[in-house]
């Protein structure tokens, strides 16, 4: 794993993005995966472990997260923001690998084989993205999200937003994390203390505070793609079904079988407007699987491989 980074550009100015690389720089089939509204790209530690060394993965900070930049102006939090810095990490995962300059010249550059995981909001932005003409997403996994989203698991997500709350230990983290992760299903306390290891981080005065701002949630009112106008306010629902219209792409939707955010009748619907929509659901998990377990990775990693 490397970490790396790149400068995007927003309304206000340029901003670091953060992500971490796994697998051959050279590898022309490239995954990106990006993850929730409070989350960071180390959730998909163990997911890109296992896609290599078949493929390279770029997992994505989404700004204000992880390692990526806190915006100065906090109402930039939107999704217009976050398909701007996911395009140029598109434009980064696609350019041809400098194969050349790594193996000796011996090989040709090779166009990428580029895919999508998100997980929640990372799966909007993926949908937004491989909705637009000429989009570069060849094959697309949505983690429990999907094409209508009802408001009030959307108030109950950005209700998970702390407000720079602090703990005095690692353990108070995990514990933390055990209670509002819950619905991510069924952990071993290693994956659980991987969660809390990378989910915050250590002030000078030694109280550790979640890697996310705390004011990520001041953007989430605006519209989420001009093109794709869904009305004034995100906390009455995500209403997508014309982007879902849209999708021309191989489609893959993992599902908590437990979920309040990817209802049964909208899944139903999805397979409706979408014959060939692939489909996997898990037991005893909500919103939103880990992509962590044996069985989750492994419906993944079929998906993209075919």
């Amino acid at each position: 794993m490397r970490q790396q980074s790149f400068l995007s550009l927003g309304n206000g100015g340029f901003h670091r993005i953060a992500y971490t690389e796994w697998g051959h720089p050279a590898n022309p089939h490239v995954v990106v995966c990006v993850h929730g509204l409070a989350r960071n790209s180390r959730d998909f530690d163990f997911l890109a472990a296992a896609l290599t060394p078949e493929c390279r993965v770029l997992c994505m900070d989404v700004v204000g997260r992880g390692e990526s930049d806190w915006l100065d102006n906090k109402s930039e939090y939107t999704f217009s923001t976050y398909q701007s810095d996911a395009a140029a990490m598109l434009s980064r995962a696609s350019a041809p690998a400098a194969a050349g300059w790594i193996d000796g010249f011996l090989k040709k550059s090779r166009p990428a084989k580029l895919d999508w995981i998100g997980t929640s909001m990372g799966g909007l932005i993926g949908m937004f993205l491989a909705a637009k003409r000429n989009s570069p997403i060849r094959r697309l996994v949505l983690n429990d999200v999907g094409a209508l989203i009802p408001w009030s698991a959307l108030f109950r997500m950005k209700g998970y937003i702390t407000r720079g709350r602090r703990f005095a230990a690692e353990d108070e983290v995990e514990a933390y994390l055990r209670e509002v992760c819950a619905t991510f299903g069924p952990l071993t306390d290693e994956q659980w203390r991987h969660l809390a290891r990378h989910s915050a981080r250590r002030g000078e005065d030694g109280h550790y505070e979640l890697r996310y701002d705390p004011k990520i949630g001041e953007g989430l009112h605006g519209h989420i793609d001009p093109e794709f106008p869904i009305g004034p306010d995100l906390l009455r629902g995500i209403d997508l079904w014309n982007i879902w219209g849209r999708l021309g792409c191989p489609v893959l939707v993992l599902r908590g079988a437990e979920s309040e955010v990817l209802l049964p009748a909208t899944l139903r619907e999805m397979r409706e407007r979408k014959p060939d929509l692939e489909i996997a659901e898990f037991e005893g998990v909500g919103h939103a699987p880990a992509l962590m377990s044996t069985d989750q990775i492994a419906v993944v990693k079929r998906f993209l491989l075919k």
